[in-house]
């Protein structure tokens, strides 16, 4: 592809959460140190919410890359489960040995001997649920009750969610007034600024081998941040696809025209304006026209052109 072309050792704008190109942006960085901070208490339910593609994904595999020694760590990147499946993949999660044969009643009890068991061992058990969202409701209320198993002096099971915004609204119903008291601390992610975007892109670039002239200039990356709404993912596929037509040209740096190019060919990015379309379509009309009258009073287009008869 362009990595040759840039003097690239890896693609710099892959959509893959990849720790290693971490940037300690504000708001990432905020994350972390409010997750850190929870965890060490050892009470209850921690949430992080954040649109799509703020970058969820990318702080809970940091989260988990970096749990202090003490800390077990339960993963669930799918959580869309029945409270009998939420059972069965905590257990697993938890390394327990266990027949098809035994009821939910009996794996819970499993699942409480083990917690006790980590517990003795002087670790701390955590639960990570990505997509947080997509937890049905009875699961939500399975999860509540698992925080219901403690010791006298800190629970034996945290559990941190990392969901979409419909995670917050749907625990602002009623039904689950219960388990929105056991969120003791929750972070909201919000988009990058302008500024940000700029050192993003920099940032990336460099990490994955770029060492000559910037090849987005500050213009450039504010059109980025507008278009993107400030989203990491959207910045990403701007971005590449910009890189990938000004390699396309042959050019050594990214132009406005690349970056438009981009915007137009990805859906959820913002266009700037809807006038452009119908701006461009006057101009077309208005050249129309005068070529028009040029040909009717006898003008030869090559001669208009700058060319000869």
């Amino acid at each position: 592809m362009y990595l040759k072309h840039f003097g690239l050792s890896q693609t710099p704008f892959s959509l893959t959460p990849n720790t290693g190109f971490f940037f300690g942006l504000s708001p990432h960085v905020e994350a972390l140190q409010v997750l850190q901070t929870a965890l060490q208490t050892g009470e209850g339910f921690i949430k992080v919410t954040g649109e799509v593609g703020t970058g969820k994904t990318l702080i809970c595999r940091k989260l988990i890359n970096e749990l202090p020694q003490g800390f077990h760590c339960a993963y669930l990147p799918n959580p869309y489960l029945t409270p009998a499946e939420l059972r069965w993949a905590v257990a697993n999660e938890l390394g327990l040995k266990y027949t098809s044969e035994i009821d939910q009643q009996q794996l819970t009890g499993l699942i409480q001997q083990q917690l006790l068991a980590l517990s003795a061992h002087g670790h701390a058990i955590v639960l990570v649920l990505d997509e947080a969202q997509a937890l049905p409701d009875e699961s939500l209320e399975a999860l509540r009750l698992f925080t219901n198993l403690e010791t006298e002096s800190r629970k034996l099971l945290q559990v941190v969610l990392f969901g979409q915004p419909e995670l917050d609204e749907r625990l602002k119903r009623q039904a689950f007034r219960q388990l929105r008291q056991r969120i003791t601390f929750s972070y909201s992610l919000r988009p990058l600024t302008w500024d940000e975007t700029d050192a993003y892109i920099r940032y990336r670039l460099a990490v994955a081998g770029y060492a000559g002239q910037a090849l987005f200039s500050p213009k450039l990356t504010r059109k980025i941040a507008e278009a993107s709404r400030g989203i990491p993912r959207l910045i990403n596929i701007l971005a590449h696809k910009a890189l990938m037509l000004s390699f396309g040209e042959g050019a050594t740096q990214v132009h406005m025209s690349h970056i438009k190019g981009a915007i137009q060919d990805t859906e959820d990015a913002s266009r700037s304006s809807q006038r452009w379309p119908a701006y461009m379509a006057f101009v077309l009309i208005a050249c129309a026209a005068a070529i028009g009258a040029w040909l009717a009073s006898g003008v030869n287009l090559q001669q208009l052109w700058g060319g000869s008869a």
